[in-house]
């Protein structure tokens, strides 16, 4: 752990393209706090596994995911960013950590009951996920992590099993808090249900400013607003919340009171969060052409992020052998 700071984990799976949401909701986090903290960023593929997918393509989304938080401004030698599944002691401690999770407490999960409701078949790996995830950040003794209201209840588990797994084995692990700010709900285009690629609602973070415009001009807005000539209410339209993230406070106070007197259409309103959300994006879609130009480039700091987050999770799982009464030889 870097002296004197405490130490953040958080994870992102590689479920598809970027969007706003991601963006709002977690990278710009992830660069701010590696100001304060020292983080350890994953991109978390073993996670990616537990529904049905195509290996070429998850190989694909993990390198453009890779592109995306760097081109966002995540600095490789501010933090340490990697994949997963280059790091094998996540899977071996997840199992460790199995045997003082209560089966009870994995079945009411939320997400568990919400995931197992649209597959055939419920393999045991959307059982243990939250355990995973727990390992990934009990790995690295972290003692913040940035979660949204989703993953409270895991935070949650997570703290329970440090707590379990102490009370027998001796006090070591952290029991992690969650971080305050972090995990923004971003919603999506239809207002109402988080942004996500599943749900068909998303704001792609490298789209130009015309892929951008085609999509913004589809989002819900105020629902009683029915004609250009009625007064809406910004207070309940997800446009104009999206101004706060890509809006100047000028700007912002000026559209809230023409929307109030109708002095501005929705379309003119989206046509502003637009333009202003291209000049925001722009110097990101650049930095992301550069990495695409040299995905060896990306390859070297995922490999470096991942040499120096084993030689972390290293010493916590020999640790974790030796108090356990396990034997482990390192390869």
């Amino acid at each position: 752990m870097t002296q004197g700071k405490s130490r953040v984990f958080s994870g992102i799976q590689p479920s598809g393209e970027l969007h706003i949401g991601n963006y709002l909701g977690a990278i710009k986090n992830w660069v701010a706090l590696t100001e304060t903290y020292d983080c350890v960023y994953c991109i978390v593929d073993l996670h990616a596994v537990t529904i049905p997918y195509e290996p070429s393509e998850l190989q694909r989304r993990i390198h453009d995911l890779a592109i995306g938080v760097l081109a966002s401004g995540l600095d490789p030698e501010r933090c340490t960013l990697f994949v997963q599944s280059a790091v094998p002691e996540h899977a071996e401690l997840q199992w460790l950590l199995n045997t003082v999770t209560p089966l009870g407490e994995l079945s009411r999960m939320t997400q568990f009951k919400d995931k197992s409701g649209r597959v055939d078949t419920i393999n045991a790996g959307l059982l243990n996920y939250p355990v995973l995830q727990a390992a990934d950040i009990l790995l690295y003794l972290a003692d913040r992590v940035p979660v949204g209201e989703d993953q409270a209840q895991h935070l949650e588990l997570t703290r329970e099993i440090a707590r379990r797994w102490n009370g027998r084995f001796g006090e070591y692990f952290p029991e992690p808090q969650a971080l305050i700010g972090g995990g923004k709900r971003i919603l999506g285009l239809d207002g109402a249900s988080k942004m996500s690629k599943s749900q068909n609602n998303v704001i792609p973070l490298l789209a130009d400013e015309e892929e951008l415009w085609s999509v913004i001009r589809t989002a819900v807005t105020d629902p009683a607003r029915v004609r250009r000539d009625d007064p809406g209410n910004p207070d309940v339209c997800n446009v104009f919340s999206l101004h706060g993230f890509f809006t100047s406070d000028e700007e912002r106070a000026e559209i809230d009171g023409l929307c109030r007197t109708a002095g501005i259409g929705c379309v003119d309103c989206k046509k502003r969060l637009a333009a202003n959300m291209a000049a925001e994006l722009a110097p990101i879609q650049e930095r992301a052409a550069e990495l695409r130009a040299h995905p060896e480039r990306v390859r070297e700091i995922l490999h470096e992020g991942a040499r120096r987050a084993r030689a972390i999770a290293s010493v916590t799982l020999g640790e974790v052998y030796e108090r356990m009464g396990l034997e482990r030889h390192e390869s």
